[in-house]
C-alpha cells in the first residue's frame, strides 16, 4: 500500500474520565472511561453489544459533540495526539457497522478517492493509490462502476478500501469483515496485517468474532455497558484471567462458543417455490453508466415447511436478491415464485401479485439494512405495530412484547428511537418485528438478512433459538448468512448462490464459504 505516511508512524490516543450520552438517552453509553494508546499498538475493542464500542470509535474520528454529526453529552478528556479528535479528522480513517453510511459518491473509484481529495492530495498520487487500495481489497469492479449496485459486501469492501487509500495514522475499524464472504474477510485481514506493519498505524477494531481477528491485535480493552474499562491487556492475559466472566457477560471468547437450545426440525409440505427465476440490476441512468448485468439465471428452489434454508455464497453473487424474490418484495426479471400447499390456499397468485397487507401476514422480511423496516418512533412502539394492526388483544400484545425485549435485551431501550440504536441492537429489533405478532400468528415464511450481524453470544443464543422455535412449530426460515455457527446449528438445507445459479452444498465439491460438502 506504500510508504509511511508523512505525518508520522501511529497517533496517540488519551481518554481521561471520559464518557458520552446520546441526545434523549438518560443513560451514559459509557462514562470514566480511562484509556491511553500508545501510537503503532493495536488495540481489540471488546463488550457486549450495547457496551458502547461504536461509540467510542465515532468519538475517536471526531464525529461527537456539540457541532459534530452526533449529538450529546460528553464529559472528561478525549485526545488524539493531544488534540480534541474533531481537530484531527485528517489523520484518522474509519470504517463504520453499516457501509451504506458512508458512501458518498455515485461511483466506485470517486467515492476512494474522496477522501483523499479532501486531505489535499497530489492528484498525480490519487488514481494509483485508489486503483491500489481497490485491488487490494479485492474490489471485483472498475472505477466507474455504480455504488448503488453493489451488495453489502462489495460495499464493505469500498468502504475499507477509501480507509486504506487515505493511509491514516489511526485507523478505526467496526465489524470490518462483517458482511464479507469468507474468502474476502480473509484477504482484508491479510491487507490489514501488510498496511499495518508497513505505516505502524495505530489500530482500534471492534470485532465479535475474536478467534478471527486475535493475531492482528497485541491488546484486549473490554467496556462494561455505561462504564469505563473492566479489563486491558495481552490477549491471552485478559482471556486466561477474565474469560469466564466475559463469556458469562456474552463477550465472544475463544473456545466459548454459544449452544442453542433447538428442537430438531420437523420438516413439512413446500411452501413457495421460485421456478425459472431470473434478475438483473437496476438501469443505470447517465451516460456513463454501465448496462444491466444478469445477477440470478433461471433458478429454482423450494422452501419447505418446519425447516431452515441458508442462502451462502459470495458476494455480490445475488443472496439478497433471492431473498427479496422469495419475500415477494421484488419483481423477477424472469420466471416467477408461487406459494404451495397452504399458502397456495391462500392466493394461488406469484407471490409478486399479493396484496401488501396479505403478503406481510404469510412471509416475514429482515432487511439487511435493518432502518428500511423501522416505522415508528419507539422500540416499544416497533414492536407493538404489527400484533396490533393483526387484531391481537392488547393486553396479549403487551405480555409478548414484554418477553420480546426481555429476551434480546432490549428492555432498556423501550423507549429510545430505533435509528439511535447501536448496529446489534437494531439488527435484534429488527427481527424482533418480524416474530412480534407472537407464536400463534407468525408468519409462515421469514426471511432473513443476516439475523445474527453484531451480536454478542447471550443476543445471539436467544435470536437463534427464536427462530428454531418457529422452526419446530412447522414455519419455514430461509436466511442470507455468512455466519459459520448458525450454518452448524440451525441449517437444514445449505445452497450456494455463485454464478447466476444455485446448488445444494452437497452437490459442490468444496463449498467457498467455508468447508467441504
Amino acid at each position: 500500500m506504500g510508504s509511511r505516511t508523512a505525518g508520522g508512524p501511529g497517533a496517540r490516543v488519551e481518554l481521561s474520565g471520559w464518557g458520552w450520552r446520546h441526545s434523549g438517552r438518560r443513560a451514559h453509553a459509557l462514562r470514566g472511561v480511562d484509556l491511553t494508546v500508545e501510537p503503532g499498538e493495536r488495540v481489540l475493542l471488546l463488550g457486549a453489544s450495547g457496551a458502547g464500542k461504536s461509540t467510542l470509535l465515532h468519538s475517536l474520528a471526531g464525529l461527537t459533540g456539540a457541532d459534530s454529526a452526533i449529538s450529546g453529552d460528553q464529559e472528561g478528556t478525549l485526545l488524539v495526539d493531544g488534540e480534541p479528535a474533531d481537530r484531527r479528522r485528517g489523520v484518522v480513517g474509519l470504517v463504520s457497522q453499516d457501509p451504506e453510511t458512508q458512501l458518498v459518491m455515485a461511483r466506485a473509484g470517486d467515492d476512494v478517492a474522496f477522501g483523499l481529495e479532501n486531505l489535499g492530495a497530489a492528484p498525480d498520487r490519487i488514481w494509483p493509490r485508489v486503483d491500489g487500495a481497490l485491488a487490494e481489497v479485492g474490489f471485483p469492479y472498475g472505477r466507474r462502476h455504480s455504488t448503488g449496485a453493489l451488495s453489502g459486501g462489495e460495499k464493505q469492501r469500498l468502504v475499507i478500501a477509501g480507509a486504506l487509500a487515505m493511509r491514516p495514522r489511526l485507523l478505526l475499524l467496526d465489524e470490518p469483515t462483517a458482511n464479507l464472504d469468507p474468502a474476502g474477510a480473509a484477504l482484508v485481514r491479510g491487507v490489514l496485517q501488510r498496511l499495518l506493519a508497513e505505516t505502524e498505524a495505530t489500530l482500534v477494531l471492534v470485532e465479535h468474532r475474536v478467534a478471527d481477528v486475535v493475531d492482528l491485535v497485541d491488546r484486549v480493552v473490554v467496556l462494561e455497558p455505561g462504564g469505563g474499562v473492566i479489563a486491558d491487556g495481552a490477549p491471552q492475559t485478559v482471556f486466561a484471567e477474565h474469560g469466564r466472566a466475559l463469556a458469562d457477560q456474552g463477550v465472544w471468547i475463544p473456545g466459548n462458543e454459544p449452544e442453542p437450545d433447538l428442537s430438531p426440525a420437523p420438516g413439512g409440505t413446500t411452501l413457495l417455490e421460485a421456478v425459472g427465476v431470473a434478475a438483473r440490476t437496476p438501469v443505470e441512468l447517465g451516460a456513463r453508466s454501465a448496462p444491466p448485468r444478469t445477477v440470478l439465471a433461471g433458478v429454482g428452489l423450494a422452501v419447505e415447511a418446519g425447516t431452515a434454508t441458508a442462502l451462502t455464497g459470495p458476494n455480490g453473487a445475488g443472496k439478497s436478491t433471492l431473498l427479496m424474490l422469495l419475500a415477494g418484495l421484488s419483481k423477477p426479471y424472469r420466471g416467477a415464485v408461487h406459494p404451495r400447499g397452504p399458502l397456495a390456499e391462500v392466493d394461488r397468485r406469484p407471490l409478486r401479485r399479493w396484496p401488501a397487507r396479505r403478503l406481510a401476514r404469510h412471509v416475514g422480511t429482515v432487511f439487511q439494512h435493518a432502518e428500511d423496516q423501522f416505522v415508528t418512533p419507539t422500540v416499544r412502539e416497533e414492536l407493538l405495530f404489527a400484533p396490533l394492526r393483526a387484531g391481537m388483544d392488547r393486553g396479549a400484545a403487551d405480555a409478548w412484547v414484554d418477553e420480546l425485549l426481555e429476551r434480546l435485551r432490549l428492555t432498556r431501550l423501550a423507549d429510545v428511537h430505533p435509528y439511535t440504536l447501536s448496529g446489534g441492537e437494531k439488527r435484534r429489533l429488527s427481527v424482533a418485528t418480524a416474530l412480534s405478532s407472537g407464536p400463534a400468528h407468525a408468519p409462515d415464511v421469514l426471511t432473513l438478512d443476516e439475523p445474527t450481524f453484531g451480536q454478542d453470544t447471550r443476543t445471539w443464543t436467544e435470536l437463534v433459538e427464536l427462530l428454531g422455535a418457529l422452526r419446530a412449530e412447522g414455519r419455514a426460515v430461509v436466511m442470507a448468512t455468512h455466519d459459520e455457527l448458525l450454518l452448524r446449528h440451525l441449517t437444514d438445507t445449505r445452497v450456494r448462490v455463485a454464478d447466476g445459479g444455485v446448488a445444494p452444498v452437497d452437490a459442490v465439491a468444496a463449498d467457498p464459504e467455508g468447508g467441504t460438502a
